[in-house]
C-alpha cells in the first residue's frame, strides 16, 4: 500500500489523502494535514511529440535516458517520433522500439512514418502498422509535402481511426531558412517565413475537411496558424494542434541575442506570435502541449546558424513553463494544466483507456505530484537527458515535479517530501 497525504487534486480545492493499493487508487479521503502550499496531484503527463533518438542517435539520447527525463518532468507516456536510423516505417521496427522500451521509466508509444524512409515519395503500409497498434503517423523532422500523398494519408486515417501529425514546412517557401524571417537580416542567416508554416496548414485543413481524416498540427508557431486552426474547429473539422513550451516562452529576439543555441524548427517567432499561442492554449484552440524534445550534443549547437543542429530539450522543464502560462492573478489553473498535458493528449493519441485518466477512486495510480511553489533553478548538468541543449539553463522556475508513478510504481522522485 502507498499513500499520498495532504495534497490537492488538480481541479479541486479540498486537501486529501490518497491511498493506493495494487496500482489503483483505493480511496480519497479528507486529510488531517493542512499544509500552507499543498502539493498538487495530476494524471501523468502524455507527450505526443518526443525524439528519443534510439536507434541510431544514441550519442544524443537513448530510450533509457529520454524516459528518465520524461519521468522527471511528470510524463508517464511519450510518443516517439519515427526519424530514427533506421526509420520506424515497418511493423518490425515498431516492435523493435517496443522491445527496447521494456522496463523504461515511461511507456513508449512508437509513431510510424507516414512515408517510406521519410522520403515523401511512397506511403508506408498504414493498415499493417495500425493493426500492430500504431495510432499516430508522422514524417516529423520533415514535411509530407506532396498533395496527393497527404490526401491519401488523411483518407487512410479516416478509415483506420488514426492520426496524421504534420510538420508544417513548405519546402519551396522555407528553403534553407533557419531563423524567423523577421530577424534574419540581423542574424545574417536565411529566413524561415511564417507563410512556410501557414500554407501547409491551410492545405492540410482543406484535405482533412474533404477526407474526414484526423489532422494534428505539430508545433504551431505563428498567430496565422492559430487562426487557421481556430476556424477549422469552428467548422467542426477533425483538426487538433500542439504547441511547444519554448514557443510559448522564448522569442526570435532571444534567438538573435543568444545565437544558434536557440535554433529550432519551426523557429522561435515574435512576441505577438507568443501572445497568440498563449491565448490559444488558454481558450482551447491549441489542444495540447507537445514538447518536441530534441536532444543534441552541445557541440552541434555551438556552430554558425546554417550549420548548427535544430532542436531543444524540453521534457524536464515543460511543466513549470506551462504552469506559468496558465497562471493568472497568481493562481494556476491546474485543471487546465491537466487538460493540455494529460487528458487531451491521451485522447488525441488514442491511449485514453490507460493514460490521462481522472484522479479518482478505482482509476490507475498513473500520476505525477507537483510542488506548486518549488522555486528552483534549472541546471542542465543535473538533467537526466543525455543532452544539455535546454534554452532554460540557469532560469528560475516555480512549479516542480516531485514524484511520478505508473500504476502505483514510482518512476521518479519520492513521496516522502
Amino acid at each position: 500500500m502507498t499513500g499520498i497525504r495532504g495534497v490537492r487534486i488538480a481541479g479541486g480545492s479540498e486537501i486529501v489523502d490518497i491511498r493506493i493499493e495494487r496500482g489503483v487508487i483505493a480511496s480519497i479521503t479528507p486529510s488531517q494535514e493542512n499544509p500552507e502550499h499543498p502539493f498538487v496531484v495530476l494524471p501523468g503527463f502524455v507527450d505526443l511529440h518526443t525524439h528519443l533518438r534510439e536507434p541510431g542517435g544514441e550519442t544524443s539520447e537513448t530510450i533509457a535516458t529520454g524516459t528518465r527525463a520524461a519521468a522527471a518532468g511528470g510524463y508517464t507516456d511519450v510518443f516517439a517520433m519515427a526519424n530514427l536510423t533506421p526509420v520506424t516505417d515497418t511493423v518490425e521496427r515498431v516492435r523493435d522500439i517496443r522491445a527496447r522500451a521494456e522496463g523504461a521509466s515511461a511507456r513508449v508509444h512508437p509513431i510510424a512514418a507516414a512515408s517510406v524512409g521519410l522520403v515523401g515519395e511512397e506511403l508506408t503500409d498504414h493498415e499493417a502498422l495500425a493493426a500492430e497498434g500504431v495510432t499516430v503517423f508522422s514524417d516529423d523532422g520533415k514535411c509530407l509535402s506532396a498533395d496527393a500523398l497527404v490526401r491519401e494519408t488523411l483518407a487512410r486515417m479516416a478509415r483506420l481511426g488514426t492520426v496524421f501529425a504534420q510538420h508544417a514546412q513548405h519546402p519551396e517557401i522555407v528553403g534553407a531558412g533557419v531563423i524567423n524571417e523577421r530577424v534574419a537580416d540581423a542574424a545574417g542567416a536565411p529566413g524561415w517565413p511564417v507563410a512556410g508554416e501557414e500554407a501547409i496548414v491551410a492545405r492540410d485543413i482543406a484535405l482533412a475537411e474533404e477526407t474526414g481524416g484526423h489532422l494534428h498540427v505539430c508545433h504551431v508557431s505563428t498567430a496565422g496558424t492559430v487562426e487557421l486552426v481556430r476556424d477549422a474547429k469552428r467548422r467542426g473539422l477533425p483538426v487538433t494542434a500542439e504547441v511547444t513550451p519554448h514557443h510559448l516562452m522564448v522569442s526570435d529576439d532571444d534567438a538573435l541575442e543568444r545565437g544558434p543555441e536557440l535554433k529550432v524548427n519551426p523557429p522561435l517567432r515574435s512576441g505577438g506570435d507568443i501572445e497568440a499561442l498563449r491565448a490559444a492554449l488558454r481558450d482551447g484552440t491549441i489542444d495540447v502541449i507537445g514538447t518536441d524534445h530534441a536532444p543534441h550534443p552541445m557541440e552541434t549547437k555551438r556552430k554558425p546558424w546554417t550549420e548548427a543542429a535544430f532542436g531543444l530539450t524540453a521534457l524536464e522543464t515543460a511543466l513549470p513553463i506551462v504552469a506559468e502560462v496558465l497562471t493568472e492573478g497568481g493562481v494556476t489553473d491546474w485543471d487546465a494544466v491537466a487538460r493540455v498535458m494529460s487528458h487531451t493528449p491521451a485522447l488525441v493519441g488514442r491511449i485514453a483507456e490507460v493514460a490521462g485518466r481522472p484522479v479518482g477512486v478505482g482509476e490507475p495510480a498513473t500520476l505525477c505530484v507537483v510542488q506548486p511553489a518549488g522555486d528552483w533553478i534549472v541546471d542542465a548538468e543535473q538533467h537526466y537527458s543525455l543532452s544539455r541543449n535546454t534554452p532554460f539553463d540557469g532560469r528560475a522556475m516555480r512549479a516542480r515535479v516531485v514524484a511520478t508513478m505508473i500504476d502505483g510504481r514510482l518512476t521518479h522522485g519520492s513521496l516522502a517530501e
